[in-house]
């Protein structure tokens, strides 16, 4: 059994935590604890302030205040020229351009390949793209928001220092190896979990989760889905050492680290918000949550929540701090790097407890028996990797004690963090349109999976007009004008090529933002689309990636033509007309829309006095045509037809867990240590189960368990691959 003894290995060293001889090591997962605090008589690690009385973290006030008077105004005059190909005189518009935001919402590898697809069509670095016109408007936005799958293309972006999309996701031949999306989530040694380099993967991602609850930090399921995310999305990891630990891949990397990054210090880059729901502490709840719970924000410098109920940020440097009334709870001990990367996308797109229904032990859509096996077998992993809520992304509470007559947790010492689309907002909206921001353009990179074919509807867009409409009133801005109903954006066809909503507002300063709207849709060719896939596809072969890109990278630089399977040669045209729009009103006197914009804004522009009709989009097909019938199979509905891609690997996950669990006794009794064996016995033995959940209840920890030390041994595996060609 040497794959069994090879895991042993990996978990003898994990639970007894000695260091690797390299630089950074997996275990840099777990936070520093005990890390003196900052002075409290003079410094605060929170910011409150008022619904009515919004102020932003000063830092990134200064970031973008800076930024829009040095890059982005370079940005637009490069982009625009002097505006005569719209018919106006950009000089005019110098100091009183837009404000652009972008959102990228969730999804899974389907909306990060499709942020990453349409962000090549805006691209300036892009050839096909600048030559189109519409490369140049990622260049000019101030803000990038993500949710769940769009936020590991944001956090991917970052932590590889901004490149190209192509070399983002294919790599580069030198520091970038690219995303590697044909080696799976959950097995990347392919279907044998217990081949040698499953093991060690499951072992590393197993070690790094150990090593943050010895620290004494409550952990879930959702941490080794962040372990697996950072696997892809990092950039410490490559295929020759994919399955060694001959790097950290990621684990020491911190949010709160952006700021050190080269692109973010010569300000290339926009601010980066990344989009989190709170399920009420201690609740329990296995549905969709209602439009009342708090919904965070994870910036550079801080995790914050400008909704009415909280209105207060926390230094994200901090994080995993347990604060009461603003001061530590432990006197002047805090916690540092709790902020790993991976953690912050990982709690981005946990929606574990929407899938998992633990009160009557079913897990849904599958039959009795293998929702009962795999139950049975999820509760074991939960006893051997987490001591806290098990669906969720545990935070410690900084915001214990605060606004105690409106806030939901002020009185839990945990926030138990969800998939940001769990209140049924799945682009990632709500920083945009903040007041004190100010936004006047909002770019929606549409990826969302609506429908049974896997394409958006306008669900997410009416969910936060509803939000926002009530109980962000005070707060936020409000949603232009759209289809009040999914069947409506289906029928307008809005949901199938690009649209400009809120052209055309009613007072000075306009009441809402120009939001461009640009759609995961059908080949405007009539081509079969390979880009509806499933949420919970978890593995995709390069072929498959490469067409996927094109597509959407085609789609995005196209527009559309009315009546006809040709692009709109002017689109270009017509998307810089509305990312200047707003300049054109906040200027005195007011310019008026040249005529080339006007003609762009009737042919793009939502009228709900004069809706569009999906009639003009003749051709489009809406079934999905897999590309690689070998390698993707496709997945309908929640959970889909395909029980083995359930969502991020949880499958894979338990199973190795349950491997582990029986691996381990046998090994202990080969070894016949009676008192360590009593130990690890305790933890993982298949004794009765109603024997050890109540234990795992308790919050029993890693540190109650130790073994012995063995030295861990290391695979490599190269492989290569044909360098692709992004248009």
């Amino acid at each position: 059994m040497p794959s069994v003894f090879l895991l042993l290995a990996l978990v003898g060293s994990a639970l007894s935590l000695d260091p690797l001889p390299t630089q950074d090591n997996v275990t840099d997962y777990a936070p520093s604890m005990n890390v003196e605090c900052p002075d409290f008589s003079t410094t605060s690690l929170i910011r409150e302030f008022s619904p009515q009385n919004q102020s932003l973290h000063p830092s990134e006030v200064e970031y973008v205040s800076s930024r829009l008077n040095t890059t982005v105004q370079d940005a637009w005059n490069a982009w625009l020229g002097d505006g005569s190909t719209l018919s106006y005189n950009l000089s005019a518009f110098q100091g009183h351009l837009p404000k652009v935001g972008l959102a990228i919402p969730g999804g899974g590898l389907r909306a990060a390949q499709y942020g990453a697809g349409c962000l090549s069509g805006l691209d300036a670095r892009n050839e096909s793209a600048k030559a189109a016109g519409t490369g140049g408007l990622l260049q000019v936005a101030s803000y990038m928001t993500g949710l769940s799958g769009g936020s590991w293309v944001t956090g991917s972006l970052f932590f590889n220092n901004w490149p190209t999309v192509k070399d983002l996701v294919y790599g580069n031949g030198d520091s970038l190896d690219g995303w590697k999306l044909d080696l799976p989530f959950v097995s990347p040694d392919g279907d044998d979990i217990f081949s040698d380099d499953n093991q060690y993967f499951y072992g590393s991602i197993l070690w790094s989760v150990i090593a943050k609850a010895q620290a004494g930090i409550d952990t879930s399921i959702t941490d080794p889905w962040a372990r697996a995310i950072s696997y892809h999305f990092l950039n410490q990891t490559d295929r020759k050492n994919f399955f060694t630990n001959a790097t950290a891949h990621g684990a020491g990397q911190l949010w709160s680290d952006i700021p050190q990054i080269p692109a973010f210090q010569q300000q290339l880059t926009p601010f980066p918000l990344i989009v989190t729901d709170s399920r009420p502490s201690g609740s329990n709840l296995t549905t969709s949550l209602g439009p009342e719970s708090v919904v965070y924000e994870i910036s550079p410098f801080e995790i914050a929540s400008y909704d009415p109920q909280l209105s207060a940020g926390m230094n994200l440097s901090y994080a995993g701090t347990h604060l009461s009334n603003g001061k530590a709870a432990n006197g002047s001990a805090c916690v540092k790097g709790f902020d790993q990367a991976g953690f912050i996308m990982g709690t981005s797109a946990s929606l574990f407890n929407q899938i998992f229904d633990f009160a009557h032990n079913t897990l849904q859509g599958f039959s009795s028996s293998d929702s009962n096996t795999l139950v049975y077998i999820l509760q074991r992993q939960l006893r051997s990797v987490r001591t806290r809520g098990d669906d969720v992304a545990n935070w410690p509470n900084p915001f214990n004690g605060l606004k105690s007559d409106t806030y939901q947790d002020t009185k839990a010492t945990w926030i138990e963090l969800i998939d940001g689309a769990s209140n049924g907002e799945n682009i990632p909206y709500g920083p945009l349109f903040v007041k004190s921001r100010g936004l006047d353009v909002i770019v929606t990179i549409e990826g969302s999976a609506d429908d049974t074919n896997n394409w958006p509807n306008g669900t997410g867009s009416i969910q936060t007009a509803s939000r926002l409409s009530t109980i962000l009133r005070s707060t936020h801005q409000q949603f232009p004008p759209i289809p009040q109903t999914a069947g409506d954006w289906v029928s307008m066809g809005v949901r199938q090529r690009p649209t400009f909503f809120g052209c055309d507002p009613t007072q000075t300063p306009p009441e809402y933002p120009l939001v461009i709207y640009l759609p995961n849709a059908p080949p405007i060719t009539g081509d079969d689309p390979v880009t509806n896939t499933a949420t919970f596809a978890l593995t995709y072969p390069l072929k498959h990636t490469q067409l996927f890109l094109d597509q959407v990278h085609f789609n995005t630089i196209s527009g559309f033509t009315p009546n006809a399977n040709t692009p709109d040669p002017n689109f270009g045209i017509c998307l810089q007309c509305a990312a200047v729009d707003r300049a054109r009103t906040k200027i005195t006197p007011a310019v008026a829309r040249s005529s080339i914009c006007a003609q762009c804004f009737q042919q793009y522009c939502f009228d709900p006095q004069h809706p569009p009709s999906q009639s003009e989009l003749p051709n489009r097909k809406l079934t999905f045509k897999d590309p690689t019938p070998q390698g993707l199979t496709k997945v309908t509905g929640f959970l889909g037809s395909n029980k083995f891609k359930l969502l991020g690997g949880v499958i894979g996950l338990v199973v190795f867990i349950a491997a582990l669990s029986g691996g381990l006794i046998w090994w202990k009794k080969r070894r016949d240590k009676q008192i360590q064996y009593s130990q690890v016995k305790n933890f993982h033995d298949d004794a009765d189960a109603t024997s050890l959940w109540p234990r795992a209840q308790q919050g029993q920890r890693y540190s109650d368990y130790h073994a012995e030390a063995y030295e861990l041994s290391e695979s490599e595996k190269t492989l290569h691959e044909p360098q692709p060609r992004l248009p």
